[in-house]
């Protein structure tokens, strides 16, 4: 009886220290007010403790920032778009250039006839738009995998908040690895033609060092050794002259056209090949990226039930909590 007595005591104690330490703020208050009454109005906001305060350390600063940025980027998916850029410029831009050269050979030396060579002029004029269209097609495409590679990167996810995947993106997704797959087949194709006017450059170029080899310079053998430009099937076989020979095909070799339009085509060759490497580098992230959001959509679906479950666990033990405080 005696302890509960004395607990009784300590909190009537407590109680009216605490009426006293508000009865003395209110004094306090009810005094500021009479002091300044213009100030009734006003509204008092507790002044932020030491603990309260954020200290300029804690706020990430630029550093921080910055290497938040840079782990959101998808670093896989910008170096294909820099090769698949640098191999689509390579390709198109000495492409254009050696094909004009390549007409300017043929009408000067090999078929002084515009008419035999009327076909190969429509086509190799027809090329170098396609080649316009090539790099237009190739510089949005690009950009269009670059962001996508953006979008699917788990960095990303992290900075932008909660991560959704919808079957329409993975339908793109999809779709994106699908048409990689037949570009890179494509540019397979357009790699192998490439590498046919590197051939037949090569083979003139390796017949004039024939020519100036000391073996044969200055014999009459020389003028036997010719090239026919009419077996590779670019001109008619009744163009003129067709064949070069000798010192003829000597002086072919040292024009500045012919320089040019061999080495730009092994550079139109190499970029094509860059560009087919880069396309298989971007089939194999939009496959790691499509199987990611597989995976992420599974998942989502797999929260999305247990939220749902433990939401109706909680309603269940409400419930039931209600009939307890009905039933006492």
């Amino acid at each position: 009886m005696k302890p509960a007595m004395e607990t009784a005591a300590e909190e009537n104690t407590e109680q009216s220290q605490e009426r006293k330490v508000n009865s003395r703020a209110e004094m306090e208050i009810g005094r500021y007010h009479w002091m300044y009454p213009g100030s009734k109005n006003h509204q008092y906001h507790p002044v932020p403790t030491l603990g309260d305060r954020a200290s300029p350390l804690s706020s990430p600063g630029c550093f921080e920032c910055c290497i938040k940025c840079l782990g959101g980027v998808p670093y896989a998916s910008l170096v294909a778009t820099i090769l698949c850029f640098s191999g689509v410029a390579l390709f198109c831009g000495c492409g254009h250039v050696a094909l004009a050269g390549t007409v300017a050979i043929l009408e000067q030396h090999f078929s002084t006839n515009t008419s035999d060579h009327a076909l190969l002029s429509e086509v190799i004029q027809l090329m170098q738009y396609v080649i316009y269209g090539i790099a237009s097609f190739f510089f949005l495409y690009g950009i269009i995998l670059l962001a996508e590679g953006f979008y699917t990167t788990s960095a990303v996810k992290e900075l932008h908040g909660e991560f959704k995947t919808t079957a329409c993106g993975r339908c793109i997704s999809g779709m994106f690895v699908f048409l990689t797959y037949v570009l890179g087949v494509a540019w397979l194709g357009v790699f192998g033609f490439s590498a046919v006017p590197v051939f037949m450059f090569y083979n003139i170029w390796s017949t004039c060092e024939v020519i100036k080899s000391p073996q044969t310079n200055g014999t009459a053998g020389v003028e036997q050794i010719c090239v026919d430009i009419r077996q590779y099937g670019i001109i008619p076989w009744n163009a003129f002259p067709g064949k070069i020979c000798g010192s003829a095909l000597e002086n072919i070799c040292n024009t500045n056209e012919f320089y040019m339009s061999y080495h730009l085509f092994i550079v139109a060759c190499a970029g094509a090949g860059a560009t087919v490497i880069a396309l298989i580098h971007f089939l194999m992230i939009l496959s790691s990226n499509w199987a990611y959001l597989k995976d992420a959509s599974k998942m989502q679906a797999y929260q999305d039930i247990k939220a749902k479950e433990e939401q109706e666990l909680q309603d269940i033990q409400s419930r039931s909590k209600e009939q307890l405080n009905s039933y006492t």
